[in-house]
């Protein structure tokens, strides 16, 4: 089913890209953790593809970028009806369709997050941080939940908000990378009430780091909504599949709290977390995931002031 790329490869890929999501990546059973590689190909591929980047480093924002999210969006269609060159990020993509008969309209949510990034779209208010969070990452966690068999609709709200609850650590842990190629994603009227500035295409200094934190703890504050949601949906998944979430979960949740722990210095060298706390992370999330999985049922809390994306109510 996978020759055409061999594991090795694609393993090896997400290693690059993603060192805590391939920890997680090994605790699925066999046939889910190659479905996830390859979704994580075609997910890395359009990244780098817009950013200009090679698995997610050295960012440099294509010169076309129009023209080549023109291309993924083409490319990404023809593979959703199963047209694609094997060997390639999009015949990966045809793979996942293929297994999962997984919806087009989620994957043309994730696309419509890079077009965001091409007209240098600006977050005014948290809300737009929140959209854009949705389609660059809360859909992927759609995709990602419906690979691991998800289709129960309070799975996937959940889903989407543990993706939402990454990209805000995210977010917040590369503000300095993001200024620096021009983006901003912390909301505009957050920054004003602050009195802090990010000029984009400029690196942040001292002074306006020192502004930036407060905005930053902020952020992070409203991400840990998201991962107390994301925590009630990981019961619906397979024991395997609840295992490898909930370590990533244990893990992204740790890096934004480690960058609102450094303050104005969160931004002078890339915020990271050690081995050994990965390690532990293993055992923690083996350890949740099978009371959350095989223990007692209970209800789950609503969720309430949280980003709901339409595109779950078109699911069928």
């Amino acid at each position: 089913m996978h020759a055409d790329i061999p594991a090795a490869s694609r393993s090896a890929a997400i290693r690059r890209g993603s060192r805590s999501f391939a920890l997680a990546a090994r605790l699925f059973d066999p046939q889910t953790r190659a479905l996830v590689w390859d979704l994580y190909t075609w997910c890395r591929h359009c990244d780098d593809v817009i950013d200009g980047q090679a698995y997610g480093h050295a960012s440099s924002p294509a010169a076309d970028a129009a023209t080549a999210l023109d291309e993924l969006r083409r490319s990404s269609e023809a593979a959703l009806r199963g047209v694609a060159a094997p060997g390639t990020p999009f015949g990966a993509l045809a793979r996942v369709a293929d297994a999962t008969h997984l919806p087009p309209i989620i994957v043309f949510d994730h696309l419509d997050g890079f077009a965001m990034d091409v007209a240098h779209t600006r977050c005014a208010t948290f809300d737009d941080t929140l959209e854009y969070a949705y389609h660059v990452a809360g859909a992927v966690g759609l995709m990602m939940a419906w690979v691991m068999g998800a289709r129960n609709r309070e799975a996937l709200y959940r889903a989407s908000d543990l993706g939402i609850a990454f990209q805000l650590s995210n977010i917040a842990r590369d503000v300095g990378d993001d200024a620096r190629v021009g983006r901003v994603y912390l909301p505009a009227d957050w920054l004003d009430e602050a009195g802090a500035a990010i000029e984009p295409g400029a690196a942040i200094d001292e002074a306006s780091a020192s502004a930036v934190a407060p905005v930053v703890a902020r952020l992070v504050r409203e991400a840990e909504r998201y991962y107390d949601s994301a925590w009630y949906g990981l019961r619906y998944l397979p024991l395997r599949s609840a295992w490898a979430v909930t370590t990533a979960r244990v893990v992204y949740r740790r890096i934004g709290r480690k960058t609102v722990a450094r303050g104005r210095h969160a931004w002078t060298s890339r915020t990271v977390v050690n081995r050994a706390f990965k390690g532990s992370s293993v055992l923690l999330g083996g350890l949740q995931s099978l009371w959350l999985v095989r223990g007692p049922r209970f209800a789950s809390p609503p969720r309430t002031g949280l980003y709901t994306p339409a595109t779950i109510e078109l699911l069928r």
